[in-house]
Order: C-alpha cells, then sequence, then structure tokens
C-alpha cells in the first residue's frame, strides 16, 4: 500500500495553534491524533505518515477546514540495486 506525507499548515498566531491542535485532536481520526507538530519550534504545521490508496484518500484524512493547506507527498524508499539500476538508465548511450 503506497505511504504518503501529509503536511497540514496553519497561521503562526497562538489562536490558530490552538484551533489547529484542537481540531486535529478532537477530529477522532487515529492519524490526526497522532500528527507531529512543528509550533514549538516555530514552524506551524503538523506531520503525519500514513498508508492508504491514493492522494485523494489521503487528503481526505485532512479536516476540510485544512486541507486547501495541505501538501501531501507520496512517499519511497529505494535499495542500493534499485539506484544502481536507474543509474544504468540515465548513463546507457
Amino acid at each position: 500500500m503506497p505511504r504518503f506525507l501529509i503536511e497540514v499548515e496553519h497561521d503562526a498566531t497562538p489562536t490558530a495553534c490552538i484551533h489547529a491542535i484542537e481540531v486535529l485532536l478532537q477530529s477522532g481520526s487515529h492519524f490526526l491524533t497522532h500528527a507531529d507538530r512543528g509550533c514549538v519550534d516555530g514552524e506551524h504545521k503538523a506531520w503525519l505518515v500514513i498508508d492508504v490508496e491514493s492522494k485523494p484518500e489521503a487528503l481526505n484524512v485532512v479536516p476540510a477546514d485544512f486541507r486547501a493547506r495541505a501538501r501531501v507527498v507520496q512517499l519511497n524508499s529505494f535499495t542500493l540495486a534499485q539506484a544502481a539500476d536507474q543509474r544504468r538508465q540515465i548513463e546507457a548511450p
């Protein structure tokens, strides 16, 4: 199953931080209640990694108020063998 990183941004005000925290925690979604946040360090975002079938499905995990500013990135990992295959493909004449 594909894995996605979801980044949920909010305004850099104390009120916006509290609102974002409350909305994510009150959602009842296991994904959202376990999000990591960067507000204390000045990064007014929450991040979560989830396994779902598609980007639209990942975005639907985000509460509607935050979807417009959310970013969804499909994550991949590679082996050294896969990297070597990729290198051969780009270096082939």
